[in-house]
């Protein structure tokens, strides 16, 4: 079992920024890849990044690139999501999943989210 819990979302201004975090907890994780992704009110949940625990970013979508960084610390169990200039379009709950680094594998292990709101 693995436990995934987010952290450091809020309220903060157009071009602004915010770094989110997901601790992980309950197994070894040298063989998952964490990703984020979020969902926006009336929308489907989307894909935004994700990396193994070797450090390599598996996927990112080339529209966050620039905006979005996912990193990891090993001694923390952490995974990041640094998020600058950040726009109104950005608001939604922002989730951290975990999966299997296998080809094929689905995100089976989610945390509860956090919530990102961008004023204009």
């Amino acid at each position: 079992q693995v436990q995934l819990v987010e952290s450091g979302g809020g309220l903060v201004q157009a071009g602004g920024s915010l770094r989110l975090s997901c601790a992980a907890s309950g197994r070894t994780f040298s063989s998952f890849i964490i990703g984020w992704f979020r969902q926006a009110p009336w929308k489907e949940r989307e894909f935004v990044c994700a990396i193994t625990w070797s450090g390599t970013i598996v996927h990112s979508e080339e529209s966050l690139k620039g905006r979005f960084t996912i990193s990891r610390d090993d001694a923390k169990n952490t995974v990041y999501l640094q998020m600058n200039s950040l726009k109104p379009e950005d608001t939604a709950v922002y989730y951290c999943a975990a999966r299997y680094n296998s080809p094929g594998a689905k995100y089976v292990y989610w945390g509860q989210g956090t919530q990102v709101s961008v004023s204009s």
